[in-house]
């Protein structure tokens, strides 16, 4: 040891080994890139919007327009309508789908890429061809009704819901996970409430966010079938004071991603107060 020592020292042929200074850090300049285009894609828009929906016929701005909303005729219910359509659809929508997809994977798994093309086929068709025949279709009953959108929105919302909750299974062991439950003397349902529900939150959560912000923005099929819900108000009422329905355009956006983060928001603390409790037991 001592003459090793002594021929680095001396300045023998073997070099010493540099001090290490830890790993250096990349910047990665194209994903920068590429994140600065994508928001600058997406809120350029938004600043145009809002840029022209508070800037009045002189070129001044103000919050006249905003101050304005709670008092134009009708805002209130096109709300409330397109809320409870959000609420039936996304009860309706889980209700269906959440089951057939974990049946479809534990029980006929053959059946998978069959699922997938026939949830794709609302994406094809277009809006306006399902819901006329929808209408030709219907019995008077549940044309009166406005919650025959609800229905409609089921299926439009299936190619999104589906490929969800399609990741989530795949990411779970799920075989293993009905066989425990159902060896410890659980039925289906409490299977499927205790231990699948749980495991597949986060998947669930994203289908109901993708759910959610598909109705509050669907405008063909609501106007085709003479209901006023927030985006044929706005589209109304644009003929009538461009200034008021762009801000509440803008308004509506706004509150609907700060809903899909509150959501995203919930489900990242739940999970982390779940990694708590088992690292603690």
């Amino acid at each position: 040891m001592a003459s090793v020592v002594a021929d680095n020292f001396l300045g023998s042929e073997t070099p010493m080994a540099p001090f290490s200074t830890g790993p250096r850090r990349r910047i990665r300049w194209g994903r920068g890139l590429i994140m600065l285009l994508a928001g600058a894609y997406f809120l350029i828009p938004i600043y145009a919007a809002l840029h022209f929906s508070l800037q009045d016929n002189n070129g001044n701005f103000s919050l006249a327009p905003i101050r304005a909303i709670p008092s134009q005729p009708g805002l209130g219910a096109a709300f409330w309508l397109s809320a409870r359509l959000a609420i039936v659809t996304t009860v309706l929508t889980m209700a269906l789908m959440v089951p057939t997809v974990i049946y479809v994977h534990l029980k006929l798994p053959r059946l998978k890429r069959a699922m997938e093309v026939i949830t794709i086929l609302p994406i094809v068709i277009p809006p306006i061809v399902l819901i006329l025949g929808v209408l030709h279709a219907s019995p008077l009953w549940l044309k009166s009704s406005p919650y025959m959108l609800s229905l409609v929105y089921v299926i439009l919302a299936m190619p999104f819901v589906y490929r969800s909750l399609d990741a989530g299974l795949n990411a779970l062991d799920l075989k293993t996970l009905v066989e425990a439950s159902r060896s410890l003397g659980a039925g289906w349902l409490s299977t499927l409430w205790r231990v699948l529900v749980p495991n597949l939150r986060s998947a669930i959560l994203s289908a109901t966010v993708l759910t959610v912000a598909l109705v509050l923005g669907e405008f063909t099929m609501a106007s085709l079938d003479l209901w006023e819900t927030m985006p044929v108000w706005i589209v109304n009422f644009s003929q009538t004071n461009a200034h008021v329905s762009t801000a509440v355009a803008m308004l509506s956006l706004i509150a609907t991603w700060l809903l899909l983060t509150l959501i995203v928001s919930l489900d990242r603390s739940q999970s982390r107060r779940s990694r708590r409790r088992s690292r603690l037991t």
